[in-house]
């Protein structure tokens, strides 16, 4: 959400990071609901957000119909820190690419462990 909320303390990093890595990024449909939620306030936030959709700059390759179990499974695994399901599906994304880089400033992902125990490696360093 930093991305697209200029007013937001880390957007300039997060713009940074996202130019430096290029398109197109990936995603999951989870979290594209959360941010345009997350960001309804900003005028013209959700509607960038689709329109990267659209392009194709978010890819958004997780099934949930194929996905639901091994979901279900991460959620319950985190039960004890309220884990969302935006940040469960991140998890099975992470899987299902072979790699646990991410592009989030959600300090969770320090706890959580992507194929059980391998960890997460944030691309935006936190100052």
């Amino acid at each position: 959400m930093a991305l697209l909320d200029r007013s937001e303390k880390h957007h300039t990093r997060c713009a940074r990071v996202v130019k430096a890595l290029g398109n197109p990024l990936v995603t999951c449909e989870a979290v594209v609901t959360e941010s345009c939620y997350l960001l309804r306030e900003i005028s013209g936030a959700p509607e960038a957000i689709l329109e990267n959709v659209e392009k194709g700059i978010f890819q958004i390759p997780l099934s949930l119909s194929r996905s639901a179990g091994s979901i279900r499974h991460i959620i319950r695994k985190y039960r004890d820190q309220q884990i969302d399901f935006a940040d469960a599906c991140l998890i099975r994304l992470a899987e299902e690419l072979n790699t646990g880089e991410i592009l989030t400033l959600d300090s969770d992902f320090q706890i959580y462990r992507w194929k059980k125990t391998k960890p997460f490696q944030s691309l935006i360093q936190q100052s």
